[in-house]
């Protein structure tokens, strides 16, 4: 493990998510009641003896940086491991952005060549999983491979949406990557790429270098399908839980399944670590149900962690530090980040709340089983009003900007309505 080197990249946003990923990168967008989902990756590192890493950032890093810190969480301070987090640079030639995965390797190939490692490690860092790469490595080593990709079995219907597979049948572990296709328009198969690349460190020098002189610069487009011809490029086959998270119905959906009387995700047995620093988790006090502690809060089938104060009721919900339910409101099946202020008598289904969220006494937003709510960071709503579902009211809308009590389905309310 000490030849190898890990490059998360953990800069892009994605639009399907919205205003969660205004004002940071899907990468430390939280999850869970206490993580981000940078926490995944580099929680899979640590626990896989891999100590070296590079965090390659680009939009609105500050939340990264932040969250990331000296590395510490992770254990990942010392003579021989550390994060280094690398943003984009200008070059002799105007180079602002990574125009893409492979290129934002490429651009830091003088930061990989220093530590001279016998294999590099590309991951997502937003994808939300539980995974030893040590046994991903040992594979690879066995296989004799150039290259190595891992993949996981999704459902048929909508496998499109992924980069896809064909495998031969070599080996328990996986196989030779017959075929590959980025997001076909009829599926090759079932087996969806994981953003999960282990290259031996030359291959690695020799695709980037070639692949700096194309037009489009991704791994999983551009690098994966043109090596099958001359590397020995292989896949190696993960069966644990695997989620992609790259639409508000799927993030929705992987925070529900750490919840109920048969969780999907179990993360107790799982090796996960995050920064109690940031945000403060470390000073919260602890989680109280009812003015003070008078246990009139009640809660069913929800997720949640110090610092919160439930005075009315919630069911299969995800609450994070700092969040107050007030005394009478009604919370179901939705999630509220940090410091979310739920105002008494409120009621509030299947929305999501970003930071610091003040939503007033007596609103209602959402509806049980219709379609997600989103509510930006720091935005306040007033009291009384009602917001109908598939609404989104975008970061610092104060309570001005509400000009009307009602809000019909997929309503949106922006800044510029102040």
């Amino acid at each position: 493990m000490s030849r190898t080197l890990a490059m998360i990249l953990a800069g892009g946003r994605v639009d399907e998510l919205g205003i969660l990923t205004y004002l940071r990168p899907k990468s430390t967008v939280p999850f869970g009641s206490l993580y981000r989902f940078i926490d995944f990756p580099l929680s899979n590192l640590m626990c896989s003896g891999i100590q070296r890493v590079g965090i390659l950032s680009q939009y609105r890093s500050s939340s990264l940086v932040e969250h990331i810190g000296t590395g510490a969480s992770w254990d990942m301070i010392g003579r021989h491991r550390g994060i280094t987090i690398l943003p984009p640079f200008k070059a002799h030639q105007a180079s602002d952005w990574y125009k893409g995965t492979a290129d934002a390797v490429y651009q830091n190939l003088d930061f990989v060549s220093s530590y001279l490692p016998e294999h590099v490690l590309i991951l997502s860092g937003d994808h939300v999983y539980n995974m030893d790469y040590s046994e991903m490595i040992q594979f690879h080593h066995d296989m004799n491979a150039d290259v190595t990709a891992a993949f996981v079995n999704v459902p048929l219907s909508g496998c499109s949406r992924f980069g896809l597979g064909k495998i031969a049948h070599d080996d328990p572990r996986g196989g030779r990557l017959i075929d590959y296709a980025e997001k076909p328009e009829k599926p090759i198969s079932t087996w969806a790429s994981m953003t999960v690349y282990l290259f031996n460190y030359h291959v690695l020098l020799e695709v980037l270098e070639e692949n700096a002189h194309r037009t489009s610069h991704e791994f999983g487009r551009d690098i994966i399908p043109a090596l099958l011809s001359t590397y020995r490029v292989y896949a190696y086959k993960f069966d644990g839980y695997w989620a992609y998270c790259r639409t508000l119905d799927e993030y929705w959906k992987a925070n529900m399944d750490l919840i109920g009387a048969y969780p999907r995700i179990d993360l107790s047995k799982w090796c996960l670590r995050t920064n109690l620093d940031h945000e403060a988790i470390r000073d919260r006090g602890p989680a109280i149900f009812g003015s003070n502690g008078s246990g009139k809060g009640t809660i069913s089938d929800t997720r949640l962690y110090h610092g919160v104060r439930v005075e009315g009721h919630v069911e299969r919900s995800i609450l994070f530090p700092g969040v107050h339910i007030g005394q009478g409101a009604e919370v179901r099946d939705s999630i509220l980040f940090f410091d979310t202020q739920i105002g008494p008598g409120a009621k509030v289904e299947r929305t999501i709340t970003d930071i610091g969220v003040s939503i007033g006494k007596d609103s209602v937003i959402g509806k049980r089983d219709g379609k997600i709510v989103t509510v930006g960071m720091h935005a306040q709503i007033p009291k009384g009003v009602s917001i109908d579902e598939g609404s989104t009211i975008h970061p610092k809308v104060l309570a001005p900007a509400f000009l009307k009590k009602d809000y019909g389905k997929d309503s949106v309310i922006a800044p510029e309505h102040t």
